[in-house]
């Protein structure tokens, strides 16, 4: 018997349960890669964007021990307002038992009540995730690498960093965009609308100063650091990139968005911010080993560009897409 409960408040016992069933599954599907300390699952379970609602569920065994979790992102941004993001995990012990198939239910009849359209779900690109998936209506509609780069390897990062762009200078910023750059900022992250989703309806994201600086403290409110390195040229923003150091971490960096507005493409702003944000990674967090981002696959253009900086292939993911409307 299980019983799904939904969480209107998160207590320090349901993150710690939701961290422990995470931590199992992610040890089981993934077991190379360093897992989510409870100080982060707690931070990103109570602290949530500002363009989006959560729903969170617990399931339960009849001891009372839980055995499965399943989040589900609402997005409420104009032009996403279609879709939703689900998150299911099940200790390892209890799959193939109901508790997924339970979960998924109650995730999928919660996104039908909020009148979306297309549900999506990341899964390793090796394990049974895609294929629990797979049987029950979703398909697959993109796929992901995820490189790894050795910051103290990335010997190409000093020359890159200071090779000549002539009409372009580098500004960098830790956390907010400080006021006189917020519009440009904003209005470049408008192009990232263009980056290959496959066959995700994924729709498209409107970036306002406002909506920048919310995301901004959304990271700050989970103790996250972000790092964001630009390219200034011919009076506005051609390109940036952005780096998030999790609460408590001392190895990894995430990589967030690198992107180059449609007039600046061609002059190799996109590796100049990029080997910028290694040296700056190098002097202000030496702690930071290296540097974790994902490329849809067929985003060779931005694959390439990791390339030359000396990233190498770490894993895959895949994203699946249930259509909510089919039936």
């Amino acid at each position: 018997m299980i019983n799904v409960v939904p969480l209107a408040q998160v207590s320090p016992e349901d993150a710690a349960a939701w961290h422990a069933v995470v931590e199992a599954s992610l040890a089981a599907d993934l077991p190379e890669e360093q897992g989510p300390t409870f100080e982060q699952i707690h931070a990103q379970l109570s602290v949530t964007g500002r363009d989006n609602r959560r729903l969170l569920w617990l399931a339960a065994d009849a001891g009372g021990a839980v055995v499965g979790v399943a989040g589900l992102r609402l997005f409420t941004s104009p032009g996403q307002q279609h879709l939703a993001e689900m998150e299911l995990h099940v200790t390892p012990d209890r799959r193939r038992s109901g508790v997924g198939s339970h979960l998924l239910a109650t995730v999928v009849r919660a996104a039908r009540d909020e009148e979306r359209r297309s549900l999506v779900a990341a899964a390793p690109g090796e394990g049974p995730a895609g294929a629990f998936g797979a049987a029950r209506g979703f398909r697959r509609v993109l796929a992901f690498d995820h490189l790894l780069l050795d910051v103290a390897d990335a010997d190409i990062a000093d020359a890159e960093a200071e090779a000549e762009h002539p009409g372009y200078e580098l500004v960098s910023w830790t956390g907010t965009v400080p006021d006189e750059l917020a519009e440009a900022f904003a209005s470049v992250k408008n192009a990232m609308n263009d980056m290959p989703m496959g066959d995700m309806d994924y729709g498209s994201q409107t970036w306002t100063v406002d909506r920048v600086r919310a995301m901004a403290e959304v990271l700050a409110d989970r103790g996250d650091l972000l790092l964001t390195t630009a390219a200034l040229g011919k009076g506005e923003m051609a390109g940036y990139t952005e780096i998030v150091i999790r609460s408590g971490e001392t190895h990894r960096a995430l990589q967030y968005d690198t992107v180059v507005a449609p007039a600046h493409r061609g002059h190799g702003l996109g590796l100049w911010v990029k080997a910028e944000m290694v040296r700056r990674l190098r002097a202000e967090h030496p702690g930071i080993e290296e540097i974790e981002t994902d490329n849809a696959q067929d985003n060779t253009h931005m694959i390439a560009v990791n390339r030359r900086l000396g990233f190498r292939f770490h894993r895959s993911t895949h994203e699946y897409q249930l259509d909510l409307l089919a039936d």
